[in-house]
C-alpha cells in the first residue's frame, strides 16, 4: 500500500482536482523536461564536447613532428612572478632544419640555464613552423573528460536557469491570480479586519 501512495504523490500534479490550476500542470511539465534536458542534453552535450576536443588532440599528434634544433643563445635562469622561486622555462632562439632542408630560426621555451649550441627538441607543425608539444593521449583523454564535464555542465545550469525564471513567472501569475479572486471575493465576506 505504501507504494501505491507514493506513486499517487509522485504524480500529483497530473491528477484530476478541483484545486488544481492551468499553472500547475504547467509546471509540472516544466519540470519534468528540464530534468529531462538536464539528463539527456547534459549528457550528449558532454559525450560530442569530449569526442571532438578528442579528435582536436588526436589530430594535433598526428600534424605535429619533434625535430632536434640548436640553441643560438645562452638561457639565463629568471626569477618567477612572485621573486622568490626561479622559472624553469624561458623563451629562446633556436634553429632547425625543415622537411625541405633549409635552415629555420624561431624562438621557443627551454629549460632555463641550458647553454648556446646544446641541442633541444622542438615540435613543428606542416609547415615547419615552431607550434607547442602536442597533449599525450593520457594527458588528452583527461583533458577531454574535463572539456566534455564543462560542457555538460554548461548546458545543464543554462536548462535549470532557463526552468528557474520560467517557474518564477509563474509564481508571479499566480499571485497575481490570488490577488484579483481575493478583489472579487474578499467584499462579500463582510467586514475586513485591519
Amino acid at each position: 500500500m505504501r507504494g501505491g501512495r507514493r506513486t499517487k504523490q509522485w504524480w500529483w500534479r497530473w491528477r484530476s482536482n478541483p484545486l488544481r490550476r492551468r499553472d500547475d500542470v504547467l509546471e509540472a511539465w516544466l519540470v519534468l523536461i528540464v530534468w529531462a534536458l538536464v539528463a539527456v542534453g547534459g549528457t550528449l552535450a558532454g559525450v560530442v564536447a569530449a569526442h571532438a576536443a578528442d579528435e582536436t588532440f588526436a589530430r594535433q599528434r598526428a600534424e605535429r613532428t619533434p625535430v632536434r634544433a640548436v640553441l643560438l643563445a645562452d638561457v639565463l635562469r629568471t626569477t618567477g612572478a612572485k621573486g622568490s622561486m626561479y622559472s624553469d622555462r624561458a623563451a629562446a632562439k633556436v634553429r632547425w632544419t625543415a622537411a625541405d632542408g633549409s635552415l629555420r630560426t624561431g624562438s621557443t621555451l627551454v629549460d632555463a640555464g641550458s647553454k648556446a649550441g646544446s641541442s633541444v627538441t622542438v615540435w613543428t607543425n606542416r609547415q615547419d613552423g615552431l607550434t607547442t608539444r602536442p597533449p599525450g593521449p593520457s594527458d588528452a583523454a583527461v583533458e577531454a573528460g574535463f572539456l566534455g564535464a564543462g560542457a555538460a555542465l554548461a548546458l545543464s545550469g543554462l536548462v535549470i536557469g532557463a526552468g528557474a525564471t520560467v517557474r518564477w513567472r509563474l509564481d508571479r501569475r499566480r499571485v497575481a491570480g490570488w490577488g484579483t479572486e481575493w478583489d472579487m471575493v474578499g467584499p462579500e465576506w463582510g467586514h475586513r479586519t485591519g
